[in-house]
């Protein structure tokens, strides 16, 4: 990982919805900035380390290349069925059957475990397949987001070079942080001070 990267890995704030919401969240690990592109799901480790914090997976349970590769499928397939549906267009069959193949693979099995802060809903899989699991409460949560309540206010972040997505918590809300909204206004603020100071001339 380079500086950049690191420094965006650390400072880079949930979207609105990410909270509730892991498949926004897995969509919004691969995005484009004004400095350049992110990927949050660089490697083996890195996916380890989100799938973790993420709650998906038990810690010291390792994401192996070929479970990277299905998860940068998923988080791809469920980009464009986004994108398709904000935009009311039609996705490629391909990322449909990635979302449906991966719904249908193994389902998973819902179980309480005791956390710190108390009771939680987890995953898992009879066979044992962590990772698998987690890919399939993803899968599950994209089908929430294409179909559910949280569908007729997903949106794409407002900003000039941003292609983050976010769910609206208000009407009015079009980027997805206060870091894309003040780089707006700021840049709305040079342009008219700009225009301003030319007319003066």
């Amino acid at each position: 990982m380079d500086a950049a990267e690191s420094s965006t890995a650390t400072t880079l704030l949930e979207a609105p919805g990410e909270d509730r919401h892991g498949a926004l969240a897995l969509v919004n690990t691969e995005f484009s900035r004004p400095s350049g592109p992110y990927d949050g799901l660089r490697d083996t480790e890195s996916a380890t380390t989100w799938l973790h914090h993420r709650g998906l997976i038990p810690a010291g349970v390792p994401v192996g290349s070929r479970e990277l590769d299905h998860l940068r499928e998923l988080r791809g397939s469920l980009r464009e069925l986004l994108n398709a549906h904000l935009n009311g267009g039609s996705p490629a069959p391909a990322a449909l059957a990635t979302l449906n193949g991966t719904l249908a693979a193994a389902p998973a099995v819902r179980e309480i475990r005791w956390a710190e802060a108390g009771p939680v809903a987890a995953a898992c899989r009879p066979a044992g397949d962590p990772v698998g699991a987690a890919l399939t409460v993803l899968a599950e949560d994209g089908m929430e987001l294409l179909t559910g309540p949280p569908s007729t206010r997903l949106s794409t972040c407002g900003a000039p070079g941003c292609t983050r997505l976010f769910i609206r918590n208000h009407g009015a809300r079009r980027w997805c942080s206060d870091r894309c909204g003040n780089r707006v206004r700021a840049a709305r603020h040079y342009t008219e001070h700009r225009l301003g100071r030319d007319r003066s001339v």
